[in-house]
């Protein structure tokens, strides 16, 4: 059977069900990060959008585990003070902010090259930062604002820090996506921001399932090299994810948020158990809810040729610009 045959196989479902059942049979209740023993003195972990939310919380259990900590953030401000806090809060000094905006390729570039000159190694990459909401807006690269923030900067960035992370495995890959990307469609004319219909979270769903897909064909590149490639849905959290919609829209959010959401140390539970969990080690190209249980994605996502396809593209159009 070749490989292009294998995610439409039914053989592929009854792995992911045994995978989530295995992973579920070790488990006694929902993971908790704070009685997980993991250690991470030694290793190194980049978090992208770590000045608040589920990135910071993210960071500051990585800081707590000894890692040196890398918060890459867009704002310095917000970034300086999150640095403070999670210094504060771990007790680990080794915790740094670098500057990142993943909606310009340019800085995703420069960051990268950052952390290429700096650092000897790295074992965990968990690319955070993402932004739903946004008005029509063309960067200067030519790309859709939100396919920029959300997919194809940290798509570049990913590949960019591969070799450094193959050379540090094992490795992880951990990327937040959400279930609302079983409401996303593929459309390659999204990337150059035509054929987009501005409609609530739409675009924003259409940004999580292209994460998804690239996601697993990330982890097929990658087999035999120790670094793993998963994705996950954190939960409805109350974080500033809604910032950029209509007051009366975050008024209802922050309504609905105080009884139904999960806080943001909730939504990043999942995220730190992809990242740090034994439970997972050796795992990859797979999708978890916000529970820690490993689910099958939507179809769309797990469509081989149309993995191998999305990647080529977004390979070929982040090397252009």
């Amino acid at each position: 059977m070749a490989w292009t045959d294998f995610f439409s196989h039914p053989l592929w479902a009854f792995s992911t069900l045994v995978f989530g059942l295995v992973l579920r049979s070790q488990r006694r209740g929902p993971w908790n990060p704070r009685a997980c023993p993991v250690e991470l003195k030694g290793k190194t972990a980049i978090v992208t959008g770590a000045n608040t939310g589920i990135g910071k919380f993210t960071a500051l259990d990585f800081a707590r585990r000894g890692a040196r900590v890398i918060l890459a953030c867009r704002n310095e401000a917000r970034g300086s003070a999150a640095l403070q806090e999670i210094r504060r809060l771990s007790g680990n000094q080794d915790v740094h902010l670098c500057l990142l905006d993943t909606s310009s390729l340019a800085s995703v570039r420069a960051f990268a090259e950052g952390i290429l000159r700096q650092e000897k190694q790295l074992h965990i990459l968990v690319n955070n930062a993402g932004a739903t909401g946004l008005s029509r807006q063309i960067t200067p690269d030519g790309l859709e604002i939100s396919f920029a923030t959300n997919h194809l900067g940290p798509f570049l960035l990913t590949n960019l820090l591969l070799d450094l992370m193959k050379s540090s495995a094992p490795a992880r890959i951990v990327n937040v996506s959400s279930f609302t990307h079983w409401r996303g469609e593929v459309n390659f004319a999204h990337f150059r921001g035509d054929n987009l219909t501005y409609t609530m979270d739409s675009i924003y769903n259409h940004t999580k399932l292209h994460n998804i897909i690239c996601t697993n064909e990330l982890a097929r590149r990658l087999q035999g090299t120790g670094v793993t490639a998963n994705s996950l849905h954190p939960g409805v959290v109350m974080t500033e994810v809604m910032r950029n919609y209509s007051w009366l829209v975050r008024f209802v959010f922050n309504m609905v948020g105080i009884f139904f959401l999960k806080s943001a140390e909730e939504g990043a539970v999942t995220t730190i158990y992809c990242a740090v969990s034994e439970d997972v080690e050796g795992i990859t190209g797979k999708y978890f809810d916000s529970d820690c249980s490993l689910v099958l994605p939507a179809p769309l996502a797990r469509d081989p040729a149309l993995a191998a396809k999305d990647f080529d593209i977004c390979e070929r159009l982040t090397a252009k610009l």
